[in-house]
């Protein structure tokens, strides 16, 4: 018996990404960042820190672009004081979701979105998964053929939910 997994594909292109590069690696910093934001009324969706190298670490993570402004203001400021190395954005970015219900216990579903990411020679620039959603950011220019690719990959071009086997009960 399959149950449907996959509902949508669901695109946001009013997004901007920042990086904070070069981010001292210690309690706190984090907190800092996004109390700063957190003030001044910015909400902040997608959040990626990588693993510390030589006591260093990066910090990306999605604004709306309209607030871009004053988190750029903020963020530069925040990454003086807590002595990162820089911050960069870009506001030509996407974010491609596929959203359904069961993922979390639905193996294979980030995998083969990747795969089809790929085939398609979409770079991906950030990922985030919950039990109802797997996101990945991309380039703006990759939006549209990102979702089309996915949307057929998944069986929605039909009107029909990509369905995956559910695990045998033991």
């Amino acid at each position: 018996m399959e149950e449907p997994i996959i509902s949508g594909v669901v695109q946001d292109a009013s997004e901007s990404k920042v990086t904070v590069f070069g981010v001292p690696d210690r309690p706190g910093i984090s907190a800092a960042l996004f109390e700063n934001l957190a003030n001044a009324n910015i909400n902040v969706d997608m959040i990626v820190q990588n693993t510390s190298k030589d006591g260093l670490t990066d910090i990306s993570f999605t604004v709306p672009k309209a607030d871009m402004k004053i988190a750029e203001d903020i963020v530069s400021r925040v990454a003086t004081e807590i002595g990162a190395q820089g911050v960069t954005h870009d506001s030509e970015i996407a974010k491609v979701s596929l959203v359904g219900a069961g993922m979390k216990t639905s193996p294979g579903i980030a995998a083969k979105m990747f795969r089809v990411l790929a085939d398609n020679t979409i770079n991906i620039h950030m990922i985030s998964t919950s039990t109802i959603r797997v996101s990945v950011v991309v380039s703006a220019s990759d939006m549209e053929s990102a979702v089309r690719s996915l949307h057929t990959a998944f069986g929605l071009d039909s009107g029909t939910a990509y369905s995956a086997p559910l695990p045998e009960r033991k």
